[in-house]
Protein backbone atom coordinates (compact mmCIF):
# COMPACT_ATOMS: atom_id res chain seq x y z
CA UNK A 1 0.00 0.00 0.00
CA UNK A 2 1.61 3.69 -1.50
CA UNK A 3 2.21 6.03 2.17
CA UNK A 4 -0.43 8.11 0.73
CA UNK A 5 -2.84 5.49 1.08
CA UNK A 6 -1.60 4.69 4.60
CA UNK A 7 -3.06 6.06 8.04
CA UNK A 8 -0.30 8.78 8.96
CA UNK A 9 -0.37 6.94 12.79
CA UNK A 10 0.54 4.00 11.17
CA UNK A 11 3.59 5.25 9.19
CA UNK A 12 4.72 6.31 12.21
CA UNK A 13 4.69 3.56 14.06
CA UNK A 14 6.59 1.96 11.04
CA UNK A 15 9.23 4.27 11.20
CA UNK A 16 9.30 3.68 15.08
CA UNK A 17 9.32 -0.30 14.41
CA UNK A 18 12.45 0.37 11.89
CA UNK A 19 14.43 1.95 14.44
CA UNK A 20 13.79 -0.49 17.06
CA UNK A 21 14.98 -2.97 14.63
CA UNK A 22 17.92 -1.74 13.72
CA UNK A 23 19.09 -0.97 17.35
CA UNK A 24 18.38 -4.55 17.51
CA UNK A 25 20.66 -5.71 15.05
CA UNK A 26 23.25 -3.04 16.29
CA UNK A 27 23.15 -5.01 19.57
CA UNK A 28 23.63 -8.63 17.60
CA UNK A 29 26.09 -7.43 15.71
CA UNK A 30 28.45 -6.13 18.98
CA UNK A 31 31.55 -8.51 20.03
CA UNK A 32 30.14 -11.88 20.06
CA UNK A 33 30.00 -14.02 22.92
CA UNK A 34 33.87 -15.61 23.54
CA UNK A 35 34.30 -19.42 25.09
CA UNK A 36 37.96 -19.59 24.70
CA UNK A 37 41.34 -17.56 24.34
CA UNK A 38 42.69 -16.98 21.10
CA UNK A 39 46.34 -17.63 20.39
CA UNK A 40 46.95 -13.85 20.81
CA UNK A 41 45.26 -13.46 24.15
CA UNK A 42 47.32 -16.85 25.04
CA UNK A 43 50.46 -15.11 24.19
CA UNK A 44 49.57 -11.96 26.21
CA UNK A 45 48.75 -14.05 29.42
CA UNK A 46 52.11 -15.92 28.88
CA UNK A 47 53.80 -12.59 28.28
CA UNK A 48 52.31 -10.80 31.53
CA UNK A 49 53.39 -13.95 33.81
CA UNK A 50 56.96 -13.54 32.21
CA UNK A 51 56.78 -9.72 33.48
CA UNK A 52 55.71 -10.95 37.07
CA UNK A 53 57.96 -13.95 37.55
CA UNK A 54 60.81 -14.06 34.86
CA UNK A 55 62.43 -10.46 34.97
CA UNK A 56 63.50 -10.55 38.45
CA UNK A 57 65.16 -14.28 37.65
CA UNK A 58 68.61 -14.92 37.12
CA UNK A 59 67.80 -17.65 34.77
CA UNK A 60 65.87 -14.89 32.38
CA UNK A 61 67.75 -14.85 29.69
CA UNK A 62 68.10 -18.43 29.07
CA UNK A 63 64.11 -18.78 29.84
CA UNK A 64 62.82 -16.04 27.69
CA UNK A 65 66.11 -16.30 24.86
CA UNK A 66 66.55 -19.53 23.13
CA UNK A 67 64.17 -21.45 25.57
CA UNK A 68 61.51 -19.12 25.13
CA UNK A 69 58.93 -20.73 23.09
CA UNK A 70 59.18 -24.21 25.74
CA UNK A 71 58.98 -21.36 28.62
CA UNK A 72 55.66 -20.35 26.98
CA UNK A 73 54.48 -24.00 26.43
CA UNK A 74 54.94 -24.49 30.51
CA UNK A 75 52.25 -22.00 30.50
CA UNK A 76 50.03 -23.15 28.72
CA UNK A 77 50.44 -26.58 29.76
CA UNK A 78 49.02 -24.96 33.31
CA UNK A 79 46.48 -23.09 31.86
CA UNK A 80 45.33 -26.25 29.66
CA UNK A 81 45.66 -28.29 33.73
CA UNK A 82 43.56 -25.28 35.15
CA UNK A 83 40.49 -26.30 32.80
CA UNK A 84 40.77 -29.59 33.63
CA UNK A 85 41.79 -30.28 36.81
CA UNK A 86 41.19 -26.80 38.64
CA UNK A 87 43.96 -24.47 40.52
CA UNK A 88 45.05 -28.06 42.28
CA UNK A 89 46.85 -28.76 38.64
CA UNK A 90 48.17 -32.56 38.48
CA UNK A 91 50.78 -34.46 39.39
CA UNK A 92 52.61 -34.20 35.77
CA UNK A 93 52.59 -30.38 35.43
CA UNK A 94 53.11 -29.95 39.10
CA UNK A 95 56.75 -31.87 38.12
CA UNK A 96 57.12 -30.39 34.72
CA UNK A 97 57.33 -26.66 36.45
CA UNK A 98 59.55 -27.96 39.41
CA UNK A 99 62.31 -29.52 36.91
CA UNK A 100 62.48 -26.39 34.42
CA UNK A 101 61.94 -23.28 37.05
CA UNK A 102 63.84 -22.51 39.64
CA UNK A 103 60.95 -19.97 40.95
CA UNK A 104 58.44 -22.71 40.40
CA UNK A 105 56.55 -22.17 43.40
CA UNK A 106 55.69 -18.34 42.23
CA UNK A 107 55.97 -19.36 38.80
CA UNK A 108 52.75 -21.44 39.07
CA UNK A 109 50.75 -19.14 41.52
CA UNK A 110 51.51 -15.91 39.19
CA UNK A 111 50.46 -18.17 36.29
CA UNK A 112 46.73 -19.51 38.12
CA UNK A 113 46.38 -15.90 39.21
CA UNK A 114 46.78 -13.73 35.75
CA UNK A 115 44.91 -16.57 34.25
CA UNK A 116 42.04 -16.40 36.54
CA UNK A 117 41.62 -13.05 35.95
CA UNK A 118 41.77 -13.50 32.60
CA UNK A 119 38.86 -15.60 32.58
CA UNK A 120 36.38 -14.06 35.26
CA UNK A 121 36.89 -10.98 32.24
CA UNK A 122 36.13 -13.70 29.23
CA UNK A 123 32.58 -14.44 31.78
CA UNK A 124 31.88 -10.96 32.59
CA UNK A 125 31.83 -10.32 28.62
CA UNK A 126 29.79 -13.89 28.06
CA UNK A 127 27.54 -12.40 30.30
CA UNK A 128 27.07 -9.09 28.98
CA UNK A 129 26.92 -10.53 25.17
CA UNK A 130 23.99 -12.96 26.56
CA UNK A 131 22.19 -9.77 28.01
CA UNK A 132 22.86 -8.02 25.00
CA UNK A 133 21.52 -11.17 22.97
CA UNK A 134 18.47 -11.01 25.48
CA UNK A 135 17.83 -6.98 24.71
CA UNK A 136 18.08 -7.65 21.08
CA UNK A 137 15.52 -10.21 21.07
CA UNK A 138 13.06 -8.22 23.50
CA UNK A 139 13.32 -5.32 20.87
CA UNK A 140 12.51 -7.17 18.40
CA UNK A 141 9.98 -9.07 19.69
CA UNK A 142 8.47 -5.94 21.25
CA UNK A 143 8.63 -3.70 17.71
CA UNK A 144 6.62 -6.79 15.88
CA UNK A 145 4.24 -6.70 18.61
CA UNK A 146 3.40 -3.31 18.21
CA UNK A 147 3.23 -3.08 14.41
CA UNK A 148 0.97 -5.38 14.44
CA UNK A 149 -1.46 -4.00 17.19
CA UNK A 150 -1.33 -0.96 15.02
CA UNK A 151 -1.81 -2.28 11.84
CA UNK A 152 -4.44 -4.60 13.49
CA UNK A 153 -6.08 -1.79 14.70
CA UNK A 154 -6.29 0.33 11.71
CA UNK A 155 -7.60 -2.17 9.84
CA UNK A 156 -10.85 -3.24 12.12
CA UNK A 157 -12.34 0.26 12.79
CA UNK A 158 -14.88 0.72 10.16
CA UNK A 159 -17.94 2.93 9.16
CA UNK A 160 -21.92 2.72 9.07
CA UNK A 161 -23.92 5.71 9.34
CA UNK A 162 -26.79 3.60 9.57
CA UNK A 163 -26.40 1.51 12.24
CA UNK A 164 -24.95 4.84 14.11
CA UNK A 165 -28.02 6.70 13.62
CA UNK A 166 -30.12 3.75 15.32
CA UNK A 167 -28.05 3.84 18.51
CA UNK A 168 -28.50 7.49 18.27
CA UNK A 169 -31.76 7.64 18.37
CA UNK A 170 -32.58 5.09 21.07
CA UNK A 171 -30.26 6.74 23.33
CA UNK A 172 -31.77 9.98 22.73
CA UNK A 173 -34.96 8.55 23.20
CA UNK A 174 -33.47 7.29 26.56
CA UNK A 175 -32.37 10.68 27.83
CA UNK A 176 -28.79 9.91 26.24
CA UNK A 177 -26.58 12.03 24.60
CA UNK A 178 -23.78 10.72 22.46
CA UNK A 179 -20.71 12.40 21.70
CA UNK A 180 -18.68 9.81 19.85
CA UNK A 181 -19.07 6.48 18.64
CA UNK A 182 -16.52 3.70 16.97
CA UNK A 183 -17.08 0.94 15.40
CA UNK A 184 -14.60 -2.05 15.07
CA UNK A 185 -14.94 -5.47 13.43
CA UNK A 186 -11.86 -8.15 14.43
CA UNK A 187 -10.13 -10.51 11.75
CA UNK A 188 -12.99 -13.27 12.86
CA UNK A 189 -15.94 -11.11 12.07
CA UNK A 190 -16.77 -10.05 15.53
CA UNK A 191 -18.24 -6.31 16.38
CA UNK A 192 -16.60 -4.23 19.01
CA UNK A 193 -18.71 -0.79 19.79
CA UNK A 194 -17.41 2.23 21.97
CA UNK A 195 -19.93 4.77 22.85
CA UNK A 196 -19.04 7.99 24.37
CA UNK A 197 -22.41 8.92 26.10
CA UNK A 198 -23.74 10.85 29.48
CA UNK A 199 -26.86 11.13 31.09
CA UNK A 200 -29.04 14.08 30.42
CA UNK A 201 -31.04 15.89 33.34
CA UNK A 202 -29.36 14.14 36.05
CA UNK A 203 -30.82 11.17 35.24
CA UNK A 204 -28.17 7.97 35.78
CA UNK A 205 -29.08 4.47 33.27
CA UNK A 206 -27.26 1.43 34.03
CA UNK A 207 -24.83 0.04 31.45
CA UNK A 208 -26.69 -2.86 30.86
CA UNK A 209 -29.61 -1.00 29.48
CA UNK A 210 -27.19 0.90 26.84
CA UNK A 211 -25.58 -3.00 26.20
CA UNK A 212 -29.07 -4.25 25.44
CA UNK A 213 -29.85 -1.12 23.54
CA UNK A 214 -26.57 -1.49 20.95
CA UNK A 215 -27.28 -5.40 20.58
CA UNK A 216 -30.34 -5.00 19.71
CA UNK A 217 -29.41 -2.10 16.65
CA UNK A 218 -26.78 -4.27 15.13
CA UNK A 219 -28.57 -7.45 15.50
CA UNK A 220 -25.87 -9.47 17.77
CA UNK A 221 -25.34 -10.16 21.58
CA UNK A 222 -23.41 -7.54 22.61
CA UNK A 223 -22.18 -7.39 26.30
CA UNK A 224 -19.96 -4.67 28.38
CA UNK A 225 -16.40 -5.33 28.33
CA UNK A 226 -14.31 -6.16 31.12
CA UNK A 227 -14.53 -3.85 34.54
CA UNK A 228 -17.12 -1.23 33.14
CA UNK A 229 -18.83 0.73 35.28
CA UNK A 230 -22.76 -0.35 36.10
CA UNK A 231 -24.30 3.12 35.77
CA UNK A 232 -23.33 6.58 34.21
CA UNK A 233 -24.59 9.76 35.26
CA UNK A 234 -23.79 13.24 33.57
CA UNK A 235 -20.17 13.36 33.22
CA UNK A 236 -19.38 11.65 29.64
CA UNK A 237 -18.13 8.13 29.79
CA UNK A 238 -17.18 5.58 27.14
CA UNK A 239 -18.75 2.10 27.59
CA UNK A 240 -17.15 -0.47 25.35
CA UNK A 241 -19.44 -3.40 24.24
CA UNK A 242 -18.44 -7.06 22.26
CA UNK A 243 -20.12 -9.64 20.92
CA UNK A 244 -20.71 -12.70 24.01
CA UNK A 245 -19.10 -15.18 23.79
CA UNK A 246 -20.45 -19.07 22.37
CA UNK A 247 -19.09 -21.34 25.00
CA UNK A 248 -18.13 -21.09 28.57
CA UNK A 249 -15.48 -22.73 30.97
CA UNK A 250 -15.48 -24.87 34.27
CA UNK A 251 -12.27 -24.88 36.15
CA UNK A 252 -11.10 -27.58 38.98
CA UNK A 253 -7.67 -28.02 40.88
CA UNK A 254 -6.36 -31.03 43.38
CA UNK A 255 -3.06 -30.16 44.50
CA UNK A 256 -0.95 -32.03 47.37
CA UNK A 257 2.84 -31.45 48.59
CA UNK A 258 6.15 -33.59 48.61
CA UNK A 259 5.80 -35.65 51.71
CA UNK A 260 2.31 -34.32 52.23
CA UNK A 261 3.95 -31.02 53.10
CA UNK A 262 1.03 -27.78 52.84
CA UNK A 263 3.39 -25.54 50.99
CA UNK A 264 3.72 -26.69 47.11
CA UNK A 265 6.11 -25.74 44.82
CA UNK A 266 3.52 -25.92 41.83
CA UNK A 267 1.18 -22.68 41.16
CA UNK A 268 -1.46 -21.89 38.83
CA UNK A 269 -3.98 -19.24 37.68
CA UNK A 270 -7.22 -18.97 36.19
CA UNK A 271 -7.72 -15.46 34.13
CA UNK A 272 -9.97 -13.48 31.72
CA UNK A 273 -7.83 -12.47 28.84
CA UNK A 274 -8.25 -9.59 25.92
CA UNK A 275 -10.69 -10.66 22.68
CA UNK A 276 -12.99 -13.38 24.90
CA UNK A 277 -10.44 -15.66 25.50
CA UNK A 278 -9.75 -17.74 28.89
CA UNK A 279 -6.38 -18.45 29.94
CA UNK A 280 -5.33 -21.31 32.47
CA UNK A 281 -1.79 -21.68 33.78
CA UNK A 282 0.27 -23.99 35.46
CA UNK A 283 4.13 -24.04 36.56
CA UNK A 284 6.25 -26.13 38.51
CA UNK A 285 9.41 -24.68 40.21
CA UNK A 286 12.49 -26.03 40.54
CA UNK A 287 12.75 -28.36 43.25
CA UNK A 288 10.00 -28.53 46.12
CA UNK A 289 8.08 -26.75 49.04
CA UNK A 290 8.79 -22.86 49.71
CA UNK A 291 11.78 -21.91 47.48
CA UNK A 292 9.96 -23.55 44.43
CA UNK A 293 6.95 -21.72 45.14
CA UNK A 294 8.30 -18.69 45.51
CA UNK A 295 9.86 -19.11 42.25
CA UNK A 296 6.76 -20.75 40.33
CA UNK A 297 4.26 -17.90 42.49
CA UNK A 298 6.51 -14.94 40.63
CA UNK A 299 6.92 -16.95 37.09
CA UNK A 300 3.10 -17.32 36.91
CA UNK A 301 2.33 -13.37 38.49
CA UNK A 302 4.37 -11.90 35.99
CA UNK A 303 2.79 -13.84 32.74
CA UNK A 304 -0.52 -13.47 34.22
CA UNK A 305 0.44 -9.64 33.98
CA UNK A 306 1.97 -9.51 30.75
CA UNK A 307 -0.86 -11.07 28.84
CA UNK A 308 -3.67 -9.34 30.91
CA UNK A 309 -2.45 -6.22 29.68
CA UNK A 310 -2.81 -7.68 26.32
CA UNK A 311 0.92 -8.85 25.29
CA UNK A 312 0.45 -11.73 22.76
CA UNK A 313 1.91 -14.80 24.14
CA UNK A 314 4.97 -15.26 22.50
CA UNK A 315 5.93 -12.04 23.44
CA UNK A 316 4.66 -12.15 27.00
CA UNK A 317 6.91 -15.49 27.87
CA UNK A 318 9.84 -14.19 25.78
CA UNK A 319 9.89 -11.21 28.18
CA UNK A 320 9.69 -13.05 30.79
CA UNK A 321 12.39 -15.52 29.71
CA UNK A 322 14.85 -13.08 29.11
CA UNK A 323 14.33 -11.29 32.70
CA UNK A 324 14.95 -14.42 34.59
CA UNK A 325 18.07 -15.46 32.04
CA UNK A 326 19.99 -12.26 32.28
CA UNK A 327 18.43 -10.76 35.40
CA UNK A 328 20.73 -13.34 37.85
CA UNK A 329 23.79 -15.45 38.43
CA UNK A 330 21.89 -18.62 39.59
CA UNK A 331 20.32 -20.27 37.22
CA UNK A 332 16.66 -21.26 38.13
CA UNK A 333 13.81 -22.24 36.00
CA UNK A 334 10.44 -23.12 36.06
CA UNK A 335 7.47 -24.90 33.56
CA UNK A 336 5.51 -23.36 31.75
CA UNK A 337 1.67 -25.30 30.86
CA UNK A 338 -0.65 -23.09 29.52
CA UNK A 339 -4.11 -23.43 28.22
CA UNK A 340 -6.05 -20.56 26.22
CA UNK A 341 -9.77 -21.58 25.82
CA UNK A 342 -11.56 -18.78 22.47
CA UNK A 343 -14.68 -18.41 23.73
CA UNK A 344 -15.97 -17.91 20.32
CA UNK A 345 -14.87 -20.45 18.48
CA UNK A 346 -14.02 -23.12 21.23
CA UNK A 347 -10.24 -23.68 19.83
CA UNK A 348 -7.62 -24.49 22.29
CA UNK A 349 -3.78 -23.33 22.25
CA UNK A 350 -2.11 -25.43 24.35
CA UNK A 351 1.60 -23.64 25.16
CA UNK A 352 4.52 -25.49 26.85
CA UNK A 353 7.95 -24.40 28.14
CA UNK A 354 9.61 -27.85 29.61
CA UNK A 355 5.88 -28.92 30.99
CA UNK A 356 4.53 -32.22 31.82
CA UNK A 357 1.38 -33.71 29.40
CA UNK A 358 -1.52 -32.50 28.65
CA UNK A 359 -4.65 -34.77 28.23
CA UNK A 360 -7.72 -34.13 26.26
CA UNK A 361 -10.81 -36.13 27.52
CA UNK A 362 -13.54 -36.62 24.87
CA UNK A 363 -16.58 -38.03 24.65
CA UNK A 364 -14.78 -41.31 23.10
CA UNK A 365 -11.38 -41.30 23.73
CA UNK A 366 -8.46 -39.24 25.36
CA UNK A 367 -5.84 -37.60 23.32
CA UNK A 368 -2.35 -36.92 24.87
CA UNK A 369 -0.17 -34.02 23.89
CA UNK A 370 3.48 -33.73 24.81
CA UNK A 371 6.45 -31.32 24.97
CA UNK A 372 9.92 -31.29 24.17
CA UNK A 373 11.36 -27.90 25.02
CA UNK A 374 13.53 -26.64 27.79
CA UNK A 375 11.92 -24.96 31.01
CA UNK A 376 11.39 -20.73 31.24
CA UNK A 377 14.84 -19.36 32.03
CA UNK A 378 17.44 -21.74 30.53
CA UNK A 379 18.56 -20.20 27.67
CA UNK A 380 18.04 -17.27 26.16
CA UNK A 381 16.38 -17.57 23.46
CA UNK A 382 13.06 -19.40 24.61
CA UNK A 383 11.53 -22.06 22.36
CA UNK A 384 8.08 -23.40 22.98
CA UNK A 385 5.45 -26.32 21.96
CA UNK A 386 2.59 -24.89 20.69
CA UNK A 387 -0.47 -27.23 19.42
CA UNK A 388 -4.57 -25.69 18.46
CA UNK A 389 -6.90 -28.14 19.47
CA UNK A 390 -10.89 -27.80 18.47
CA UNK A 391 -13.08 -29.13 21.60
CA UNK A 392 -16.43 -29.88 21.95
CA UNK A 393 -18.97 -29.63 24.08
CA UNK A 394 -18.39 -31.41 27.02
CA UNK A 395 -14.68 -31.88 26.23
CA UNK A 396 -12.14 -31.45 29.54
CA UNK A 397 -8.38 -30.50 29.54
CA UNK A 398 -6.29 -32.04 32.16
CA UNK A 399 -2.95 -30.13 33.18
CA UNK A 400 -0.71 -31.93 35.64
CA UNK A 401 2.96 -31.45 36.63
CA UNK A 402 5.87 -33.61 36.40
CA UNK A 403 5.18 -35.01 39.89
CA UNK A 404 2.06 -36.58 38.92
CA UNK A 405 3.08 -38.46 36.05
CA UNK A 406 6.65 -39.57 37.70
CA UNK A 407 4.75 -41.35 40.56
CA UNK A 408 3.53 -43.49 37.99
CA UNK A 409 5.74 -46.99 36.80
CA UNK A 410 8.56 -45.67 34.04
CA UNK A 411 7.36 -46.49 30.78
CA UNK A 412 3.61 -47.04 31.44
CA UNK A 413 3.10 -43.41 32.57
CA UNK A 414 0.57 -42.43 29.46
CA UNK A 415 -0.83 -45.52 29.49
CA UNK A 416 -1.75 -45.55 33.45
CA UNK A 417 -2.95 -41.64 33.20
CA UNK A 418 -5.16 -42.85 29.98
CA UNK A 419 -6.45 -45.25 31.24
CA UNK A 420 -7.60 -43.15 34.60
CA UNK A 421 -9.05 -40.82 32.87
CA UNK A 422 -11.01 -43.00 30.54
CA UNK A 423 -12.39 -44.94 34.00
CA UNK A 424 -14.33 -42.14 35.37
CA UNK A 425 -17.87 -41.25 34.65
CA UNK A 426 -17.37 -37.67 36.57
CA UNK A 427 -18.22 -34.40 34.32
CA UNK A 428 -17.06 -31.87 37.01
CA UNK A 429 -13.72 -30.25 36.30
CA UNK A 430 -13.19 -30.54 40.39
CA UNK A 431 -14.33 -33.89 40.69
CA UNK A 432 -12.72 -34.88 38.04
CA UNK A 433 -8.92 -33.49 39.32
CA UNK A 434 -9.61 -35.12 42.82
CA UNK A 435 -10.18 -38.41 40.88
CA UNK A 436 -7.22 -38.56 39.21
CA UNK A 437 -4.72 -37.09 42.03
CA UNK A 438 -6.55 -40.16 43.92
CA UNK A 439 -5.82 -42.67 41.69
CA UNK A 440 -2.25 -41.70 41.38
CA UNK A 441 -1.64 -41.87 45.01
CA UNK A 442 -3.40 -44.91 45.57
CA UNK A 443 -1.36 -46.57 41.94
CA UNK A 444 1.99 -45.18 43.67
CA UNK A 445 1.17 -46.63 47.20
CA UNK A 446 3.49 -44.09 48.81
CA UNK A 447 3.63 -40.70 50.39
CA UNK A 448 4.09 -38.38 47.65
CA UNK A 449 7.98 -38.00 46.15
CA UNK A 450 7.42 -34.61 45.05
CA UNK A 451 4.74 -31.77 44.75
CA UNK A 452 1.85 -32.61 42.53
CA UNK A 453 -0.62 -30.95 40.71
CA UNK A 454 -3.97 -31.82 38.67
CA UNK A 455 -5.85 -29.08 36.78
CA UNK A 456 -9.35 -30.13 34.87
CA UNK A 457 -10.96 -27.31 32.59
CA UNK A 458 -14.21 -28.21 30.87
CA UNK A 459 -15.90 -26.18 28.31
CA UNK A 460 -19.58 -25.85 27.09
CA UNK A 461 -21.60 -24.42 24.15
CA UNK A 462 -24.32 -21.69 25.80
CA UNK A 463 -26.10 -22.20 22.74
CA UNK A 464 -28.39 -24.72 23.67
Amino acid sequence: MKDLEMNPYVIQIDKFVNSLEKLSKVFLDLEEKKTYFSEEELKGMCQKVCDKVCQVCGNREICLGRERMNTYGLIWDIFRAVENYGTELNVEVKRKVQKNCVQAPKFVRNALEIYKNEKQTMLWNQKMAQSREGCAIQLDSFAQMIQHATRELDASIFADEHLEKKIRSRFTKLGMKILTTVFLVTEDGRYEIHVTTKAQKGDCITTKELAQIISECCGRNMVLGKEERAVLGSEYCTITCVEGPRYHTLQGVAKIGKGCRKVSGDSFSMLDLPGGKQGVILSDGMGAGEIAYRESTMVVELLEELLDAGFPKETALQMLNTALVIGREEVRFSTIDMSVFDLYNGKCEIVKAGASMTFIKREDKVECIKSTSLPIGVVPKLEVDEEVCKLSDGDIVIMVTDGVMDALPTGEQEFLMRMIIEGTQKTNPKEIAQHILEQVLECSGEVPMDDMTVLAVGIWSLEK
